[in-house]
């Protein structure tokens, strides 16, 4: 017999939760798991995955501070990262985009027979893509998550100065340091379209951020414009290219 599945329940329902892991028990003697932690929201359920391993999360979509989805994008950074079950109430149109992607989904109220089927199929489950998740959530996330000494941080999008491609990483800028993520940054200035904008092929800045601009040497002694950043000393190259477009926020 297989080992049994190590589940975390993330819902900020309580009798949720509850009737989750009354129908697991049900369940057991058929696919034998267990409940080995459970959390009222994702920033708990990312602080208690530090200290719990787990096989499989079993993630309510629509929770308060930050929604199932955009868990679930911060969750693929854990090492290595679980299976992910959603637990959705959506409409036939959401359903589908759910099945568009091959990801796995129980419907509200949870029944038990479909449940079983679920956790059976979990022992063969992979975490879900990234780009699968991308596509399930129009709005932006609320966080960008930085894998660091073990743990996963979580960086406030409302905190960051800039964000700069530098090889395969981009550099997070906040008032108070820096932080390495292995994001694309084509990918994040389509997600951040509203909050950011491209000062260089390299480089986001935040729009609500910016203080001004000045002249600079941008390259080889040749003059350009520089951005200035509330809360940075760095002066940051505007390229040619995306000038006018930067110059027209300016007027705003």
């Amino acid at each position: 017999m297989s080992a049994a599945l190590r589940v975390v329940l993330v819902d900020d329902e309580v009798p949720a939760r509850t009737r989750l892991k009354e129908l697991i028990a049900d369940c057991a003697p058929q696919v034998p798991a267990v409940v080995v932690g459970e959390a009222g929201n994702g920033r708990e359920a990312l602080e208690l995955l530090e200290s719990v391993s787990a096989d499989l999360l079993l993630v309510d979509i629509r929770m308060p501070q930050m929604s199932g989805i955009e868990f679930a994008r911060h969750a693929l950074a854990l090492q290595p990262p679980p299976a992910i079950i959603f637990i959705t109430a959506y409409d036939e149109y959401a359903i589908k985009a759910f099945e568009v992607r091959a990801l796995d989904y129980l419907l509200k109220p949870v029944r038990r027979a479909r449940l079983q089927a679920a956790l059976a199929r979990a022992h063969g489950l992979a975490a879900p893509s990234g780009e699968a998740l991308r596509g399930l959530e129009s709005a932006p996330r609320r966080h960008l998550s930085v894998p660091e000494r073990g743990r996963i941080r979580l960086v406030p999008a409302a905190d960051i100065l800039y964000l700069k491609a530098e090889l395969k990483y981009v550099t997070i800028r906040t008032a108070e340091r820096e932080y390495l993520l292995e994001e694309s940054l084509s990918h994040l200035e389509q997600e951040f379209a509203e909050t950011f904008v491209r000062i260089h092929r390299n480089c986001l800045v935040a729009k609500s951020r910016i203080r001004g601009f000045e002249k600079a040497e941008v390259q080889d002694g040749e003059q350009g414009w520089a951005v200035l950043l509330d809360g940075c000393a760095e002066k940051l190259a505007v390229s040619r290219r995306q000038w006018p477009l930067v110059k027209e926020l300016a007027k705003g």
